[in-house]
């Protein structure tokens, strides 16, 4: 999966490849099909063919100049960064024969490919995959008339999959807590471009495009953003009904609560031998729900808050992933609005809850970190963090502004 970058109209989509390696890799490249391509109706870009074909020279599916080949030096991570190349903030430019930049015509392709690019990324990448894999699809059909059904027949049949089936999804925990990641910036860029295009408005056909492989529909962005808000509410509900199910697991006395609840005492020593001010309980006695009290750490902007954050955990961990929430208002620019923590727990600690705590606590201290685009989850604080000096003055005054406001609402 390669998730679309920043400041490009692939911004946060989830994009999945398959890659085959044969007996002499890697004397040989292996072959790269696109899976995200709408049941063969969505060409993303000039070199991503609707067809699921991936055209690059180091592939060999495109002839290119000398030293752009594959060679056995090469290897999966030379595969990735070429595809992501090709999702840039302006894919038109990847087509050979139309790079006259400077036609009034080709230069209105151009803004016309990038806004069904982003309008398509949002409904096929992300919307369609996370209603999917929540079971929204079914569900919302009932409750719209033809007239709002927009784009609704290709939303319908994914990838030829019946609702008794249970495909490989490998990427399916990844998706669900990258959406609340970046959940702000989606509503974000839909409701921006809904002043940039008419709803309702057919998409521009580019000329390199042909009738079997295009990109054809119409901009539906309010229907996006209802979408959009229905998807994070179903993942909201999810995780309270973690609580429930966990409960019903320590009742039938499953491994995984009393891996848990180990690992609840196990955390609560080592904080208390390490000297951590911070609190560790568990809700209602329910080793799924951790709530944890992080008192601000002397001498930062966060001294003297007095912040709290739940830690829900699925029956099914550690296959899915906890999912945290703070429930004071913190400014943070590794905290969404709705309290969501941008955080990474290495690979080998993914099991460890206590490594999940300390990773939320790394990220809320981190000092000086280095500019990772990958981490915009509040836009607000992101932009005023990286911005100018006085940009980060007054991100300052509105964190010191929370870590009181924490201290005056209380538990």
């Amino acid at each position: 999966m390669i998730i679309g970058p920043p400041d490009t109209p692939y911004e946060f989509g989830f994009f999945e490849f398959i890659m085959k390696f044969s007996r002499d890799y890697p004397r040989k490249s292996p072959s790269v099909t696109a899976l995200t391509t709408n049941s063969g109706r969505s060409r993303f870009n000039p070199n991503i063919y609707s067809n699921g074909r991936v055209c690059l020279s180091i592939l060999g599916t495109w002839r290119g100049e000398r030293g752009e080949e594959w060679s056995a030096a090469q290897g999966l991570e030379s595969i990735l960064i070429s595809i992501q190349s090709l999702m840039s903030g302006n894919p038109y430019e990847n087509e050979p024969g139309f790079e006259d930049a400077n036609d009034p015509s080709d230069k209105k392709n151009q803004r016309d490919y990038v806004q069904k690019i982003h309008h398509e990324t949002i409904r096929v990448t992300v919307i369609m995959r996370l209603e999917e894999y929540l079971g929204l699809v079914h569900n919302r059909l009932g409750r719209l008339n033809q007239a709002e059904r927009c784009n609704m027949v290709e939303d319908i049949d994914i990838d030829g999959q019946d609702e008794q089936s249970v495909p490989f999804e490998p990427f399916k925990d990844l998706c669900k807590r990258r959406f609340l990641w970046y959940y702000d910036s989606y509503l974000a860029s839909v409701r921006k471009a809904m002043g940039e295009v008419a709803e309702g408005q057919r998409f521009t056909q580019m000329p390199f495009e042909g009738a079997s492989n295009t990109m054809e529909g119409k901009f539906c962005y309010g229907e996006l953003e209802q979408r959009l808000i229905g998807i994070k509410k179903a993942l909201d509900d999810e995780t309270t009904r973690w609580a429930v199910e966990g409960k019903e697991a320590v009742e039938q006395g499953a491994t995984v609560s009393v891996n848990l609840r180990r690992q609840y005492e196990q955390a609560v020593e080592a904080f208390k031998r390490d000297g951590t001010p911070h609190n560790i309980e568990l809700e209602g006695n329910n080793p799924f729900v951790w709530v944890v009290t992080y008192f601000g750490k002397p001498m930062t902007n966060l001294d003297g808050g007095l912040f709290r954050f739940r830690l829900m955990l699925s029956p099914r961990f550690p296959q899915e992933q906890p999912r945290a929430r703070f429930e004071v208002n913190i400014f943070h620019h590794r905290i969404a609005k709705d309290g969501t923590p941008c955080y990474v727990v290495k690979p080998n600690k993914r099991e460890d809850v206590r490594s999940h705590i300390e990773a939320i606590i790394d990220a809320l201290e981190e000092e000086n970190p280095p500019y990772d685009p990958r981490t915009l989850v509040n836009p607000e604080a992101h932009k005023l963090y990286w911005g100018t000096p006085d940009d980060r003055k007054l991100y300052n005054r509105k964190l010191r502004r929370t870590v009181q406001d924490s201290l005056e609402a209380g538990f």
